[in-house]
Formats: C-alpha cells, structure tokens, sequence
C-alpha cells in the first residue's frame, strides 16, 4: 500500500465540499475502466452534508445508471429509525436521486443480526460474483473515524479486529444502539480505494492517533485499513488535522 494521502480543508464546509469532488471524480474514473462504480456509504454525522452535495450540486456529473451502493456498517434498528445509518443516506441523497432498487444494497438491521451479517454475505457474493474465500472489491469505501479511532462498526478491543475469512459480522460495542452489522477488514482491504471524511476539533486526537500514533490497532482499529492493492486518503479539516505533525 501507498502511504496515504492526506487532504486538509479550511473548514468543514470546504471539506465537505472537496470530499463531494473526489467521490464523484473517482466514479467516473471507475465507470471509464469497468463501466460501474461500486460505491460503500458510512453513516455518523460528517458524511450527511457530503452525501447533499452530491445528491444536488453534483447529481449531474454521476451517471447514476451505473453506480451500485452499500453499507458498510448498520445499526440493528429498522431503516426508518433516527439511528439507521441507510435511513440518513436515504434523507440526504437517496430520495433526491433516481435510483432502481437493485441499485440499492442495504444491510437489514431490522432482522436477527446473525440473520442480517449472513445475508449481506450472500448478497455481496452475488453481487461480485465471489468464490468461497474471495472479498469482494469494492471502487471506493467510505468512512469515518469514531472519537475512540474505530472504523465502521469495528471498536477498539473487538475479537471483530481478527477476522479473517467472514464478510459480514453482527457485533455489540460500547456505543448506542449496541448492536450492530459490520465489514469486516479483510473486505475494507480488498477495496480499490479508501476515503476517512473526518472533520471538527474533537476527533483531532483519533486522527492523530491513527496516523501517528503508536503502532496499536487493538486500541486504534483505524491503524488496520492499509489495502495491499489499494489507496487510501484522508479528507480533513484543519480542526480534525490540527495535532497532525
């Protein structure tokens, strides 16, 4: 893997904005090459106004025809819970676009979790058309960096942070609502590409943690996505960057 490139904006109106760029940027490049972008939302805060911007400012410059979207992470609530992490891309891009339902991948936090992590499974086998033991890759995956330097649904201290071989794992971690569905890192480090959106003044210790903290990914998980056949970048504010060496 490359070293990551970091990008650091004025505020968070400018990082939302030059995050906004780069995924409808690396679409069309993906579109070019394969004739689709495989595209993995997050959920939290910072991504809603990205995924506005790119429903409205820049609806025109996606070829929305060929764009397929997933989750990489779900809370277990129903997609029209507050806390749905579908339910926030769904009020912010997804309503305003005009998307078939087989372009709409959304992991079911309304079942079982097991039931849920087994059936995201198989749909990301089809999807991709995977082999027992194959991850699939994704174009570009989207995420966060939580105050505690996880990623997805993947907390510090997780048996989660060591699996090697499932796709999808239910979890239960230390933030509401507990229980949850999740990547897991053998499918963020297939992707092509990888974007942290990360912005405000208190995540600035998890963002310097992660890039230049002590070696620990059992206490700072974000230390794990490094793609061997893949690029990783940071889009930050100068708040979230403001510890960075």
């Amino acid at each position: 893997m490359k070293e990551p490139e970091i990008i650091v904006l004025e505020d968070g109106g400018a990082m939302a904005v030059r995050a906004a760029e780069e995924i409808v940027h690396l679409s069309g490049e993906a579109i070019c090459t394969h004739g689709q972008f495989s595209l993995c939302l997050t959920g939290g805060n910072t991504p809603a106004p990205i995924y506005e911007l790119i429903a409205t400012r820049f609806h025109l410059s996606v070829d929305w025809n060929a764009v397929q979207l997933f989750w990489g992470d779900e809370r277990c609530v129903p997609p029209d819970d507050p806390a749905s992490n579908y339910g926030m891309a769904q009020r912010t891009m997804l309503s305003k676009l005009s998307l078939g339902s087989d372009q709409v991948h959304r992991m079911r936090g309304e079942d079982p979790p097991e039931v849920g992590a087994q059936a995201y499974s198989e749909l990301l086998r089809e999807q991709f058309g995977l082999e027992q033991g194959e991850a699939p890759r994704f174009d570009l995956i989207l995420l966060g960096l939580g105050n505690n330097v996880h990623i997805a649904s993947l907390f510090p201290g997780q048996p989660a942070l060591h699996e090697k071989t499932r796709l999808v794992l239910p979890v239960e971690v230390d933030a509401e609502p507990s229980r949850r569905l999740t990547l897991t890192l053998p499918v963020i480090n297939q992707a092509a590409r990888v974007m942290f959106m990360v912005a405000g003044e208190g995540k600035a210790q998890a963002v310097k943690a992660a890039l230049q903290g002590p070696r620990d990914p059992e206490r700072f998980p974000a230390q794990l996505v490094a793609p061997a056949h893949g690029e990783v970048m940071w889009v930050l504010d100068k708040a979230a960057a403001r510890l960075l060496g």
